[in-house]
């Protein structure tokens, strides 16, 4: 048995679902903010999130085709859970963080929309 194509197979299935199931979390939930920082301009915001998971799309296929190859040897079925666990938990990891960096973006652009607003009501 070919334990690498047993390894690529599980690691690209898990990593693509997992990306897949964080973008629509990220893209159904981040409308909110969007909308809310762009002043109820839903199309703009729509945009804008479309943008978003493109680019979170892109830099984790990315990712994952990079990670791919494995050059040790995986001689036996716990090799291949190791290395799965080591690859997949890199995914898990950058997933987590591109969540919580465009929380901070869209804190950071939530508040200044705010301030914005409130100097306008001021004026």
């Amino acid at each position: 048995m070919n334990y690498f194509i047993l390894t690529y197979a599980f690691y690209m299935i898990i990593s693509v679902a997992l990306t897949v199931w964080v973008a629509k979390v990220l893209f159904k939930n981040g409308r909110v903010f969007l909308i809310d920082i762009f002043h109820g301009n839903n199309e703009l915001a729509d945009s804008v999130n479309k943008l978003l998971i493109v680019g979170f799309y892109l830099i984790n296929v990315g990712y994952m085709c990079l990670a791919l190859k494995e050059t040790n040897a995986i001689g036996n079925l716990q090799v291949v859970v190791e290395v799965l666990s080591f690859k997949i938990g890199w995914i898990i990891l950058i997933l987590g963080g591109m969540h919580f960096l465009n929380l901070i973006v869209f804190y950071k652009l939530r508040n200044r929309a705010k301030r914005d607003e409130r100097l306008k009501i001021r004026q």
